[in-house]
Parts: structure tokens; C-alpha cells; sequence
């Protein structure tokens, strides 16, 4: 019997593909015709997760209570320790038992935040560039529109509300900022805020970058600059935990309350077994500064930002010092796309900046998250290149 064909639904066939999707199948055409490929595409972290964090999981596998399902809220041990992270980093008391969610990574609570407010037909703020799902699967499932407010150079990346929609139901923003590495001060977030205050719009901050800091500053909270917000924390980039898929959201009850309620009609919650690795995760903190093994992932994340940034700037590329996340951003001199692809045709595997909006179009973003060594060689094919 012939098998057969089905169609996809409305919403799902305008999704546009997913940006990394699709770098991970021109890549693996690549490596299987014999290149070498050095991989500056997607952000996933080289280094290893520390181990008192490995350890813990270890233990917590072989319980078997730990096996079982989890409440798809989280476990309230680990949402008690989000909350005293919260008070330890940020000085903020924060309810373990309605201002805490546990997530299945950051994005799956950014997905299905927009599908616990939003209506069919309401709009929603998204900055481009930006992550793909604020203004893709976020919208797109809810049959929401979507305006796109565009980030630019000479304002630091930053969104400027003044040139967004006073009748917006929701507004996504993200510092320090994937893709541009862009970071803001508690003034800014105050100021978004109390915007989103007096138009009615909830406010979703992406924090997911917020540890990964350098040169002294650290990234606030928005619920430093008021209570009527919800914020996205991730474990994946600051324990280097990508795969364990563990994040949090935190913020204003009522908004809380709607996330746990959409998810508890979708999943059953991140393993009992990751949430504890995650607890240990977080007790490693004694305060607003960084522990000393994720410090000392900073420290190999910001001699490679330099070595990348300068090895740029020797080369003709006018590119900006990033004092957060792993990425380094720039102008590139021609599309988007074509850059993309001279930069595959010598092995080197880099991201798109239209694949994050169309008003990236002319930059790239690269993640520091290949060795010293192969960095210096990404730049020596690039010269030898004449790119």
C-alpha cells in the first residue's frame, strides 16, 4: 500500500524554517564532503557542565522517586531554590508557590506564555532581530499578529517603545540580547516597564543570558524595575546544561499562574532527576557574583571573544566588543546570506542575521564556542580567503 500524503495545517505551513534546522543540514553536507567545519552557528556550549552539577544528577537518576513524573509546574524544591537565587542575585523576595514555574528550557515557557494570554487577532511585540519564536511559533499558533520593532546600531540594539503599538498585547524583549550581545541597565528595563504598565501590555523578558557577563557588569532582572512582569531564566547557557532542557519562569502571579495552567495541560514537567541537578545548579551561588566554576567558563568565554573580535577587526570588520552573552555581532560587508555562504565554502559554519528578522540584514552572528586555536584558524581561512 502506497503511503499517504498529508497537509499540514495553515499555521504550521507559514511558519517560516527554522534557521538552525536548516544550518545544520548545509553543514552536514559539507562535513560529508570531507570538509573540515568549524562551527560557529548554533549556540550550544563546548564546555563541559561542572561537575558538582553532574554529580547530583547522578545521584538523583538512581532514586526512584525521581523517576516518576514530575508536576509540570516543577517541583516545589527547585522552585524554592529559583526563589532564593532570585533573593541572593537580584535582592528580590520572590514566592516559591505563585511567582515560580519550572520550564522545559526557557523557550518551550516563552512559546506557551503567548498561548495561556493571547487571542486570536491581538498583536504582539517582537524585536528584530530576535529570537525566531517570539515572532514565529509565539504568534503563529495563536493566530496572533505580529509587528516587528527593528533594533538598530546607533540606538545599542536597544527597543525603543515609543515606536511600538500602544494596543499590543504582549511585548517580548531580551538583554543581555541574542543576537546582537547587546546588554541594557536597570533605567532601561524601568522605562520599558512602566510602558508596558500604562498600555496594558505584558511584558516577557528573556533572560536567559543574564550570568553570561563580562568586564564587570552584570544583568538585571526586570522584576527589579517592578512586579508586572514575567521573566525567563534558562540553565542551559550559565551551567553549560543545553541538553538537560531545564528553565524557569518567574514574575507576577496572575501571569504565572496562566503559564502553569496552559502546561499543566501539556506536559508533565522536566524530569524530578534533571530539577535536582538544577537545585545544585543554583545553591552554587553564595551571592550576586558568579560561582567559581561558572566563572571560569566566563573567563574561556571572554579570552575567546577577544581573540574573535580583534582577529575580525584586523581583518576589515568593524565589530563591537560584547559585555554579554557568548556571541559576537557584526556588519559584514554584503547579504546576509551570501557571507553565510563564502563562509561554508571554507568550512566555517556562521548564522545569518536576516534569520533573526529581515532588518539584520548585512550582519552575522558568530558564538564564541570553538577553541582558541580554531578560532585563530576561522580567521587565518578567512584572510587566505580574501573574504
Amino acid at each position: 500500500m502506497a503511503l499517504k500524503r498529508y497537509t499540514y495545517s495553515d499555521r504550521l505551513q507559514k511558519l517560516p524554517p527554522y534557521l538552525f534546522v536548516r544550518l545544520e543540514e548545509l553543514t552536514a553536507k559539507k562535513r560529508a564532503e570531507g570538509l573540515d567545519i568549524i562551527d560557529f552557528g548554533i549556540g550550544d556550549p563546548d564546555l563541559p557542565t561542572p561537575e558538582p552539577i553532574v554529580e547530583a544528577l547522578r545521584e538523583a537518576v538512581s532514586v526512584n522517586d525521581y523517576q516518576k513524573y514530575s508536576s509540570s509546574a516543577g517541583e516545589r524544591d527547585l522552585r524554592v531554590a529559583v526563589a532564593e537565587w532570585y533573593g541572593k542575585r537580584f535582592g528580590l523576595d520572590i514566592d516559591p508557590d505563585t511567582q515560580v514555574c519550572v520550564t522545559i528550557g526557557s523557550k518551550e515557557g516563552i512559546f506557551n506564555i503567548a498561548q495561556a494570554f493571547v487571542n486570536p487577532g491581538e498583536l504582539i511585540i517582537a524585536p528584530s532581530p530576535g529570537y525566531p519564536v517570539y515572532s514565529g511559533a509565539g504568534t503563529l499558533f495563536n493566530e496572533a499578529r505580529c509587528v516587528k520593532i527593528p533594533l538598530r546600531e546607533e540606538k545599542d540594539w536597544l527597543l525603543d517603545v515609543d515606536e511600538c503599538p500602544t494596543d499590543a498585547r504582549m511585548l517580548y524583549i531580551n538583554y543581555p540580547n541574542n543576537p546582537t550581545g547587546a546588554t541594557c541597565d536597570l533605567a532601561y528595563l524601568k522605562r520599558v516597564h512602566d510602558w508596558c504598565e500604562d498600555t496594558d501590555t505584558i511584558l516577557c523578558y528573556d533572560n536567559a543570558y543574564s550570568e553570561m557577563c563580562y568586564d564587570g557588569y552584570l544583568g538585571p532582572s526586570v522584576l527589579e524595575a517592578g512586579p508586572n512582569a514575567i521573566e525567563f531564566g534558562s540553565f542551559s547557557k550559565t551551567f553549560n546544561m543545553t541538553g538537560y532542557r531545564l528553565g524557569y519562569a518567574v514574575g507576577n502571579p496572575d501571569l504565572v499562574a496562566g503559564l502553569k495552567k496552559c502546561k499543566g495541560q501539556t506536559d508533565s514537567g522536566a524530569p524530578i532527576f534533571t530539577q535536582k541537578a538544577g537545585i545544585a545548579a543554583l545553591r552554587m551561588y553564595d551571592g550576586r557574583r558568579l560561582p567559581d566554576a561558572v566563572s571560569r567558563n566566563m573567563a574561556v568565554y571572554a579570552e575567546r571573544r577577544k581573540v574573535l573580535v580583534e582577529g575580525l577587526r584586523e581583518l576589515g570588520f568593524n565589530v563591537k566588543m560584547p559585555r554579554g552573552t557568548f556571541y559576537v555581532w557584526f556588519n559584514c560587508g554584503m547579504s546576509s546570506e551570501r557571507f553565510t555562504e563564502k563562509m561554508l565554502d571554507l568550512g566555517i559554519v556562521v548564522t545569518p542575521g536576516t534569520g533573526f528578522g529581515e532588518s539584520a540584514e548585512g550582519y552575522i552572528r558568530m558564538t564564541v564556542t570553538e577553541p582558541v586555536e580554531r578560532i585563530r584558524e576561522a580567521l587565518d581561512r578567512i584572510k587566505r580567503g580574501h573574504v
